[in-house]
């Protein structure tokens, strides 16, 4: 996992902030009995530096208890200060992860809630190795490096944010979740205060301390993953041949390390079994082919798995399928997914994925994607309710097809869907259809659903029903949710409405971003959307450039090195 912690950064602001107490100090003389003493004004300092650190974030008290100790002791080094502030959201994650593990024994007659608490396990695990690591980055670069790599940062820690989140939305029992929050409860505050303070990083410094660092280039130039994408001079990744490179522009794909096939024609005739063979720290891409044939396997890409270029024959030949799903098997949404891309830098061409629950088995994924870095080009996914489960990180889809009926894209990532085509299903008698649910908890997450140049419409079997059956672009399911659709075609079967509340309530309709630009077609007509605070209709480009693939999902740095074309703004 790609998950280094911004509390580092805080770490590094108090180093400038105690360094500027210890100047103020030597500078000082010793006083009389009614003046402030030498370490009265240190002290003082230090809690200036404490007040403008915790300005942004959410929940200052708390901020101010866990970083003042450290703003007071001018002997501690930087690293003494990112082991510090790291420590403390370590250390309350893992008294969560205790916590769940207490409460599953207690309920280990109830099955369901048992893999809910196992999930929370999981989970909880992916946010101590995100902010573990981030140790490591800090370490190894400049202040000035730290701050070009705050995109970085502060998805990382958004990822920590989704985690909780994701735990404590499996837990249906009232008992058990309100004993999971309290639990999650300082966790919670302390990720939310690193994610403001790392989001505001540079301004922090320019006010506090006069220190300048946007528009200065970073000495390191490790900006990414070392073993993801490492990259030649012109751009492409090291391990990638200038043969490969032309193949994955073209039908087909590289020199796979493993080859799939159901009739026996290659190495393997599962896809657990290529990824089972996977070798222990492997460096570079490891490379899959999926010969054509309909796998019906669950698959995860784990977290030690990275780098992994997964390629089949087309995503109308080269099929995973799986049927899990809440109603009628019991699996909630987090684990109902045929198959799950978790290991950081997936690629897939030419496949598709599917679930084949149908629309009374409500939540049942395709398509589960937590990896950072991750690019989904020519592929397929089919389902009903959430279809695709973009979770966390940064995603990018091109030339895809999406089908589905409530909430079929959904997740708390930063996801951009590009030149694809999005297929409406008929849904069950009394259903709406929602064609997203972004999950944005944190009012800093750098989040967002943008679906961009794509075709929305129905399917032939709800084509005669287009009109009574409401099909709305999103509704918001989280509470600072963003979803933008932009320069997409839009059937007339899309309700004037345009976005739904949640359920019957009218929960985010305030805070969230909804925003539509440039679209066309019929369904594209705004003049009776509903007025909400969160409804932006935009016409000013500028105001929608922070959501192209350039800036939402850092892609300068890496979609060049995915082989396939992509648009880094707009596209008209």
């Amino acid at each position: 996992m790609v998950s280094k912690a911004v509390v580092a950064g805080v770490s590094l602001i108090l180093v400038v902030g105690v360094v500027v107490g210890v100047v103020t100090v030597t500078r000082g003389v010793h006083s009389s009995n009614n003046e402030a003493t030498t370490d009265d004004k240190s002290l003082v300092t230090g809690m200036k530096a404490v007040k403008i650190i915790c300005e942004p974030t959410s929940y200052k008290d708390v901020c101010e208890r866990t970083i003042s100790g450290v703003a007071n002791n001018a002997s501690a080094d930087p690293k003494d200060f990112i082991k510090v502030a790291v420590s403390a959201t370590l250390d309350e994650i893992r008294a969560a992860m205790d916590h769940s593990a207490i409460l599953e024994k207690d309920h280990k007659n109830g099955t369901h809630q048992k893999n809910a608490l196992e999930d929370c396990k999981e989970l909880l695990q992916f946010s101590i190795d995100e902010l573990q690591e981030s140790i490591s980055v800090v370490e190894e670069n400049d202040l000035k490096t730290v701050n070009y790599r705050v995109p970085d940062l502060a998805n990382w820690l958004s990822a920590v944010v989704s985690y909780q989140v994701t735990c404590l939305d499996g837990i249906n029992h009232p008992k058990l979740k309100s004993a999971m929050e309290k639990g999650l409860h300082n966790s919670t505050q302390l990720t939310s205060n690193a994610l403001a303070i790392i989001v505001e990083f540079s301004k922090i410094f320019m006010s506090a301390f006069n220190i300048p660092l946007d528009g200065l280039k970073p000495t390191s130039r490790r900006l990414l993953h070392e073993e993801a994408t490492q990259v030649d001079s012109e751009g492409y990744a090291k391990w990638l041949s200038a043969a490969d490179r032309k193949l994955l522009a073209v039908r087909g794909g590289p020199k796979p390390n493993a080859v799939v096939a159901k009739d026996g024609s290659g190495q393997f005739k599962t896809i657990a079994a290529a990824l089972a063979a996977y070798p222990k720290n492997h460096k570079g891409r490891y490379i899959i082919y999926v010969k054509a044939g309909i796998y019906d396997e669950y698959i995860i890409i784990d977290k030690h798995k990275v780098n992994v270029f997964m390629y089949g024959d087309g995503p109308r030949k080269t099929i995973v399928t799986g049927n899990k799903n809440r109603k009628h098997r019991g699996y909630e949404t987090y684990r109902s997914a045929t198959f799950s891309a978790i290991g950081y830098g997936f690629l897939c061409k030419s496949m598709g994925f599917r679930n084949t629950a149908g629309p009374t088995g409500e939540q049942a994924v395709a398509l589960r994607v937590q990896s950072d870095y991750s690019a989904f080009i020519n592929c397929r996914m089919d389902g009903y309710q959430d279809t695709l489960y973009v979770q966390t990180h940064r995603q990018f889809y091109r030339n895809c097809v999406i089908s589905g009926t409530v909430d079929f894209i959904f997740g708390d990532s930063a996801t951009m869907i590009q030149n694809s085509l999005i297929i409406v299903r008929k849904p069950l008698d009394g259903q709406k259809n929602t064609v997203t649910a972004q999950g944005r908890e944190d009012l800093k997450e750098p989040r967002g659903i943008v679906i961009q140049n794509c075709r929305i419409v129905p399917e032939q079997k709800l084509v005669p029903y287009r009109f009574k059956i409401p099909t709305y672009l999103g509704r918001p399911w989280k509470k600072y949710a963003i979803t933008v659709i932009m320069e997409s075609q839009l059937a007339d079967f899309i309700h004037p409405d345009g976005w739904l509340p949640w359920n019957t309530t009218n929960f985010a309709l305030d805070t969230c971003y909804c925003a539509e630009y440039g679209n066309r077609g019929p369904g594209a007509k705004t003049d009776k959307r509903v007025r909400w605070k969160g409804i932006h209709i935009i016409t000013d480009r500028n105001l929608v450039t922070k959501f192209t693939a350039g800036p939402l999902l850092n892609g300068s740095l890496w979609l060049k090195n995915i082989g396939a074309p992509y648009d880094l703004g707009f596209t008209h």
